[in-house]
């Protein structure tokens, strides 16, 4: 078999296969029962899940990821299912293609992922990162002003500047935005610009709607700022982003409003680690608890994927951490001290936290973000 034309399919002989036999008749398919997954599957980079009889692909995709931890895997469906896709996508599939309505984009996706699986040995070898496993870190906090998208938007710079992975930050804030102000930046194009591609968005569609931070080389999607068009984006539209990012990006660091509506929902529902900004007073911790319930309510996971950032700490704090131990199981991930005159100088000038690697005076905040990023590439 020639292995460059060669795709392994996991299922059963029934209409879908028939559909993507014909659809990919250049390639030789091997068709593969879900019971016979076997070690052999080790070698294999790309494999293509259909709906069958015999198994729940919410079985098949973790034996498949057990056997090669780095396999891409697209999940083929006869329907649209929004619960089925975010599983499959939280479990470790990269896409989810319905047959015949995306009939025309699988041919494409094949494509994208025989390419990017010839050159992910070598981009893994000088990065350091794979492709196609992207983390997405989300910043929520149901608290206005916990310092949310001054930790996000640092974060995701600090994290481009001291590592070669691949990092985007998305500004969530639909309706006012802000990530913007604490980068310098600004542009015409927004994430709205790619609802017209959304379902045959790729990594090219990505990167030409992303605007570059020129000192750290960070990508940003920047939000629309504009109330009409956010009501135009619903959850379908974030998890099909969000699960191409995954395949773009090694790290997608996303800043969420408070407020909790579709879109907010889906993006916490992808992440990979939600980080949860606080500040040490009595209203932040009575609103936490609010939130636990929220998140309870909407089947929302917290457990081992939650985990505190304490922003503005200083000895003026009506509580400290070990007050907050004593309310909550989570961890705390970082300790930011307060640091009003150095953020807020940069703000007021419109300058980034961070202009380039290894900087030796940062301001207080800064090496705060600088040492909890090393502290997590490890």
């Amino acid at each position: 078999m020639n292995t460059s034309k060669a795709i392994v399919i996991v299922g059963e002989q029934n209409e879908l296969y028939q559909s993507i036999e014909q659809r990919l008749d250049s390639y030789e398919l091997q068709l593969i029962h879900p019971n016979q997954i076997q070690s052999q599957f080790q070698q294999v980079g790309l494999a293509i899940l259909i709906k069958n009889e015999s198994a729940s692909p919410l079985d098949i995709i973790p034996q498949l990821l057990e056997v090669n931890p780095h396999m891409a895997i697209l999940y083929i469906h006869d329907s649209q299912d929004f619960l089925l896709l975010r599983d499959v996508i939280r479990l470790g599939a990269i896409d989810y293609i319905v047959l015949p309505d995306e009939i025309h984009v699988l041919e494409n996706r094949i494509r994208e992922l025989s390419i990017r699986e010839e050159t992910m040995a070598e981009t893994a070898s000088t990065s350091g990162f794979k492709r196609g496993t992207g983390q997405i870190f989300a910043f929520y906090s149901g608290k206005g002003g916990s310092g949310k998208t001054f930790l996000s938007t640092t974060f995701a710079q600090t994290l481009k500047l001291e590592s070669t992975a691949q990092v985007l930050l998305i500004d969530l804030n639909l309706h006012f935005g802000g990530a913007e102000t604490f980068l310098g930046m600004d542009s015409e194009r927004s994430i709205i610009d790619l609802k017209p591609v959304i379902k045959e968005i790729n990594e090219n569609h990505i990167r030409n709607i992303a605007e570059g931070e020129p000192s750290s080389k960070l990508e940003m999607l920047i939000s629309p700022r504009d109330a009409e068009l956010a009501e135009s984006v619903d959850g379908e539209f974030i998890t099909r982003l969000l699960r191409a990012c995954r395949r773009t990006y090694d790290f997608i660091i996303i800043d969420l409003p408070s407020t909790i509506d579709e879109s907010t929902y889906a993006a916490l529902v992808e992440a990979d680690r939600i980080y949860y900004p606080i500040t040490m007073d009595t209203p932040s911790i009575r609103l936490l608890k609010s939130v636990e319930d929220l998140f309870q309510r909407l089947g929302i996971a917290t457990e081992d994927r939650f985990e505190f950032v304490i922003n503005k700490k200083g000895r003026e704090n009506e509580l400290t951490k070990k007050d907050l131990e004593r309310f909550v199981s989570y961890p705390v991930a970082a300790e930011i001290r307060r640091d009003i005159k150095g953020v807020q100088a940069a703000i007021n000038k419109g300058n980034p936290i961070r202009t380039q690697p290894k900087e030796k005076k940062m301001i207080l905040a800064a090496k705060d973000i600088h040492k909890w990023v090393h502290s997590m590439l490890k």
